[in-house]
């Protein structure tokens, strides 16, 4: 029977050597990688003036970028939520949004509450911000 101790002596003598290469190195946080997905996405375009609502009828294409922002695709525009807190945004969870009087748009005072893709577990609110619309730059003549 192998010797408990000598086993996790290897283990740590193992992980001592492999260790050293990664010390300079520090893994992007949750919110370090959506704020680079949100920039790519946001790439070549150019904010315009915040809104308090935003048309999601037809459906549009909600997206949750992890710990940054929600994002609602229509045409060529990009709108950007980026919440009161915005690492409570989890991109496993899905929105149930209940709107007030407002049909086919969602506005900053729709209550949001998140739930878990696979358990249907209850897992938070949202509190929505005014939407940033961001289009692409007109070339000047």
């Amino acid at each position: 029977m192998p010797n408990i101790r000598a086993i996790l002596l290897s283990a740590a003598a193992a992980a001592g050597l492999v260790a050293p290469a990664f010390a300079g190195e520090r893994a992007p946080t949750r919110a370090e990688r959506g704020q680079e997905q949100l920039a790519r996405l946001l790439e070549g375009r150019v904010a315009g003036e915040p809104q308090r609502c935003v048309r999601t009828f037809p459906n549009r294409n909600l997206q949750i970028i992890e710990g940054t922002a929600i994002v609602i695709r229509d045409g060529n525009t990009v709108w950007v939520n980026t919440t009161r807190d915005p690492a409570a945004l989890n991109d496993n969870d899905a929105l149930l949004i209940r709107n007030f009087g407002t049909v086919g748009q969602l506005c900053r005072l729709d209550p949001v509450t998140t739930f878990d893709r696979i358990t249907g577990f209850y897992t938070g609110n949202i509190f929505l911000t005014d939407f940033v619309p961001y289009r692409r730059e007109q070339p000047t003549p």
